[in-house]
């Protein structure tokens, strides 16, 4: 399939380690049953290993930040992340596999109708720390305040507690808390696409980013991401186009 030099860049180890981030749900969570992670990026990482002939290890991590630190650290051989250039420092990305959509969500009695009227003084936006949408909103926001709750999954009831006006998130991720919470509504729209791809370690070289990169194209072209979204019952997501040249 892949040179055996691009195979042993890839994981120098002997191993497939994939980082695994519970931390969006669109990509990955526990099995109710085992308690097992489960999901599209568990899926891509077993049909990986197994074109590789490698065995498969998952590394678990509850937030983006977590996952980012294991790759770039070598402690894992591949992860999947949504592209930002802050993480590109470490992490060479392949391109997209998976667009997601990152919403807003404010308490019923909000007066913020709208996208446009929350980047204002005196409003502050919750995010999961080291998150997408924290990149993103630390770059972008010229008035808003952020405050951090440690992981995504926390920021709904670090927002329901009283820490900022706004949560920021995946849209699948705030819904599902706003109906556990109550008291919520989304604004409509989204204020960002997330481009979620893989990506290995730049140590890892040219080589190794290349059979990653083919990896994610074919898995985008022969279905493969379509009908993971499909089999674990993820909304909010589609399928990246092929990449450009």
């Amino acid at each position: 399939m892949s040179p055996k030099s691009a195979i042993a860049a890839l994981a120098p180890a002997g191993r497939l380690r994939a980082a695994i981030n519970l931390g969006n749900p669109i990509l990955a969570g526990r099995d109710p049953a085992t308690g097992e992670p489960r999901g599209v990026s568990v899926d891509l990482a077993r049909r990986l290993a197994g074109q590789l002939g490698l065995e498969l290890d998952l590394v678990v991590v509850d937030a983006a930040g977590k996952s980012v630190d294991v790759v770039a650290g070598e402690e894992a051989d591949v992860g999947f992340f949504a592209i930002d250039p802050v993480r590109g420092r470490d992490i060479a990305f392949t391109a997209a596999y998976v667009l997601i959509e990152g919403c807003y969500l404010v308490h019923e009695d909000s007066p913020i109708r709208a996208n446009e009227q929350v980047d204002r003084e005196g409003v502050t936006v919750v995010v999961g720390k080291g998150s997408a949408y924290d990149l993103f909103l630390t770059r972008e926001l010229r008035h808003a305040g952020i405050v951090r709750a440690p992981t995504s999954p926390a920021v709904v009831d670090a927002f329901a507690a009283g820490a900022g006006d706004v949560a920021a998130g995946v849209k699948q991720q705030l819904e599902a808390d706003a109906r556990r919470v109550g008291g919520m509504r989304l604004l409509d729209g989204r204020f960002m696409v997330i481009q979620q791809a893989m990506g290995l370690p730049r140590s890892a070289g040219a080589e190794a980013a290349a059979l990653l990169a083919d990896f994610v194209e074919q898995a985008k072209s022969d279905g493969f991401v379509a009908e993971a979204l499909a089999r674990h019952r993820i909304q909010g997501a589609s399928v990246a186009p092929p990449a450009t040249a």
